[in-house]
């Protein structure tokens, strides 16, 4: 019970914050990157590469253990007073603190310490490319939203016109200057827009909560977002060759793959690195305590103190034939570089495929609005003077219609492309490093 209430103020917090101010696209982005699991994930990702740099940093210090153990034998063995076999009752113990040094490895330490820093390095730049995804997302989502508002705003428009002109009919039939058939499609005209309004509200509402969703937050309620300055200003478009030189220098996803192919070289280092001998440095402390028949002849300290022993070693293992396998593991460590390469050709191909898209569809909107803003001017013009004909009697509440419905279609399509327009550019600067605001 107690949790379910600290859950149920979480939320009630939540909410409030929420609705004591409106969002901006940037606070959006920045909270989305904050909570996206997806961006968690792989900045976990990137604290475990980063154990394996401090791991790859150490493992050229020598290492130091201690070691004990106690052991009992019963029945015939050597004694070790005479030499000679009889039944003994012996026990031991032991204590002992080695060491080992790693001298030569075949170089494969500093590699392995080398990709582990490029690994690293890779996996923050996959860091990146998540929270670039997670903000392109956003940045959709947010524009959508905007969107539906402004559709929104022209469906009540278009409401409180045909409930003007529903009246100004209603008043005209009274008078017996309009047919009761002409009151009737007036009221069907605005029964129909309210409707359309109910759709165009709905719109909004779930473009809000996809937002919401994509931000985490556990319920639209109460969040609402900042208009932003959407006053379209047309500038002169970077070709995309020039984008794609630029994106080349900053984009994560092939600084990452650049990275990864690095590390291949010192993934074949590694495998080659058993080709040559391995040399180390080995030292131990070591001392023992005897009994026999459940009798020393010496204390227990005492004992320690004689059996007291120390050694050095160094040793070398030189690789003559290991049934072809360190052979087997260059070749797998080639074949992955090889395979790293094309993954690296094939990340710089689709980004350029990407760019040329993006570059098009900002050129095709930044049409589209041109077209759509001279349509709006014509259809204002077309239905000002329409609305004129039909208070002289001179147009027909269906030419009346019919200019409406146009002006509204033209209304519709210039937002469409107006912030389609606006996404395309900021894609465009996502290309060029340009962070989203």
């Amino acid at each position: 019970m107690k949790k379910e209430v600290i859950i149920f103020s979480l939320i009630t917090v939540c909410v409030t914050t929420q609705a004591q101010e409106s969002w901006t696209l940037r606070q959006c982005i920045d909270y989305a990157i904050e909570h996206n699991i997806n961006v968690l994930q792989t900045a976990n990702a990137a604290d475990q590469s980063a154990v394996d740099v401090n791991s790859a940093k150490w493992a050229r210090l020598p290492n130091l253990n201690g070691s004990a153990g106690q052991a009992w034998s019963w029945g015939r063995s050597p004694s070790p007073v005479d030499n000679t076999y009889s039944d003994i009752n012996s026990g031991s113990t032991q204590f002992g603190l080695n060491s080992n040094i790693p001298i030569f490895t075949g170089l494969e330490l500093p590699n392995q310490y080398a990709l582990s820093k490029l690994n690293f390095k890779a996996a923050i730049e996959d860091l990146n490319k998540a929270k670039e995804d997670v903000a392109i997302n956003v940045t959709s989502a947010f524009l959508q939203v905007l969107f539906n508002m402004e559709l929104s705003k022209v469906a009540a428009s278009q409401v409180q016109l045909s409930k003007e002109q529903s009246s100004r009919i209603t008043r005209l039939a009274e008078v017996g200057k309009a047919a009761a058939a002409e009151v009737a499609e007036a009221q069907a005209r605005v029964a129909q827009d309210e409707m359309n309004l109910v759709q165009a509200n709905n719109n909004y509402k779930l473009a809000l909560l996809d937002l919401s969703q994509l931000l985490e937050l556990p319920t639209p309620e109460g969040f609402s977002l900042v208009e932003p300055d959407t006053l379209t200003a047309f500038i002169p478009l970077t070709p995309p060759d020039e984008i794609y030189t630029e994106a080349l220098v900053n984009k994560p996803g092939i600084r990452a793959a650049q990275f990864r192919l690095e590390g291949s070289q010192k993934s074949i280092r590694i495998a080659q690195s058993d080709y040559y001998p391995q040399l180390s440095f080995g030292a131990g402390l070591g001392t023992n305590y005897y009994t026999i028949n459940g009798a020393s002849n010496d204390g227990f300290g005492r004992q320690l103190k004689n059996n007291f022993n120390k050694n050095v070693s160094f040793n070398l293992n030189i690789p003559l034939f290991n049934r072809f396998s360190t052979r087997n593991r260059v070749r797998k460590a080639k074949l992955q570089q090889t395979n790293l390469a094309l993954q690296l050709d094939n990340t710089k191909k689709t980004l350029y495929k990407e760019i040329q898209q993006a570059w098009y569809n900002a050129v095709a909107a930044e049409s589209k609005f041109n077209s759509s803003t001279a349509a709006v001017t014509a259809n204002n013009e077309s239905f000002r003077l329409i609305n004129e004909k039909f208070d002289n009697g001179k147009a027909t509440f269906i030419e009346y219609n019919e200019a409406k419905q146009n002006l509204m279609k033209a209304q519709s399509d210039k937002i469409q492309a107006k912030y389609d327009y606006i996404f395309r550019t900021k894609i465009l600067d996502f290309y060029r490093g340009k962070m989203i605001e």
